[in-house]
């Protein structure tokens, strides 16, 4: 196996790939990065059993056909030092691959490509397409309600819903929900639902922040997710479990209507916020006729107060919030106005843009 390429052709794809690999990994060739070299196509995979990178770059100049694997984070650290516009020359010498940039030479340890384990292909169940920017802007206005290791294990992961005219995210911890969707015909049959694990929708947003409106391959097989594009190859495998019935958690009969400037409400539960109990992080939200009164308290008997102009013309009310909820939500939202619609002191919020219906939100209250 031998090929020469330029920095900045192969720490590209390498970055992709290094995302997936774990630092500290049972099986030694985990650590690995693989590259196959055929028909001047180099392909560099990365993988931790649950989750497959597979990124490509197109070689000029002669090249030898090959595979190998070597150490993952010690090629991308030798490629981050290399200068600008620097061109490497690889070649595998019997057990090791031999990296040359002028003067500079590195050997690295190798281990044979047979060794390295791949993930099954998916059985295609569903095939579709989608552009990546719409993807993209699905996981990040839902990934953050994702649940962090509890032991409803499929709550760790988001939900994929996919029937004949739309697509849809859903993820919650138990506390909040956050639903996205966006009208797009898949030609799915039935309604089809999948679990991804948490690893891989963080994975898989990073890998689109660059894909503009190209188009993105979804395979959906009975056990893994595939996503394509011509610059890398992602596969997951999905979580084997039931997600909750999301449209029993949405908050139905909501009578109380209040319309805030997203941004300036966002500046005032922040400010808030720095008073709050650091454990629990609950404040008040009292509504009157056109105002908005958020106050937070401590054990210290510190108070911050913040009044903030709305729309609302309902009766008074009081409920408690998990601050750091609310400012999740305004953060991802990206509309000149949000609506909070309410029923009561006890029920959940319902928060959405004023503008866009795609995206919707669900925050449980807090008693205080």
């Amino acid at each position: 196996m031998q090929f020469e390429i330029s920095r900045e052709a192969l720490i590209k794809p390498l970055q992709l790939v290094t995302g997936v690999v774990e630092r500290r990994q049972t099986l030694p060739v985990l650590s690995n990065v693989l590259l196959v070299l055929d028909k001047s196509e180099l392909s560099l995979t990365g993988t931790d059993l649950e989750v497959e990178l597979i990124g490509r770059v197109a070689l000029e100049g002669k090249a030898k056909d090959g595979e190998i694997t070597v150490p993952a984070r010690k090629l991308m650290d030798i490629c981050k030092s290399l200068p600008d516009g620097a061109s490497l020359k690889f070649e595998v010498d019997e057990s090791k691959a031999v990296i040359r940039f002028g003067r500079s030479r590195f050997s690295l340890s190798t281990l044979p490509a047979s060794d390295f384990p791949s993930i099954e292909d998916p059985a295609a169940t569903l095939d579709f397409s989608v552009p990546q920017d719409r993807l993209k802007q699905m996981l990040d206005n839902t990934s953050f309600a994702m649940a962090q290791q509890d032991v409803r294990y499929y709550l760790n992961g988001m939900l994929l819903e996919v029937a004949s005219d739309y697509l849809r995210a859903v993820a919650t911890d138990g506390h909040r929900l956050a639903m996205h969707t966006e009208s797009l015909t898949t030609g799915a049959g039935a309604k089809l639902q999948v679990i991804i694990p948490r690893k891989a929708i963080l994975e898989l947003s990073r890998l689109l922040a660059e894909g503009g409106e190209e188009e993105v391959r979804i395979t959906i097989g009975t056990n893994h997710i595939r996503a394509t594009t011509t610059h890398f190859t992602f596969t997951s495998k999905l979580v084997d479990g039931k997600f909750p019935d999301y449209d029993r958690v949405l908050p139905k009969g909501g009578d109380k209507i209040l319309t805030a400037d997203r941004d300036e409400l966002k500046q005032a539960l922040n400010r808030t916020a720095i008073l709050s109990n650091e454990k629990f992080r609950g404040i008040r939200l009292l509504l009157d006729k056109d105002e908005l009164k958020i106050v937070a308290n401590n054990p210290e008997q510190e108070e911050a107060e913040e009044i903030v102009s709305v729309e609302y013309q309902d009766v008074a009310m009081e409920i408690g919030f998990n601050v750091s909820y609310l400012v999740d939500v305004l953060g991802v939202l990206h509309t000149p106005s949000v609506q909070l619609v309410l029923s009561d002191s006890n029920s959940s919020v319902l928060i959405q843009p004023t503008q866009d219906s795609a995206s919707l939100y669900v925050v449980m209250p807090m008693r205080l």
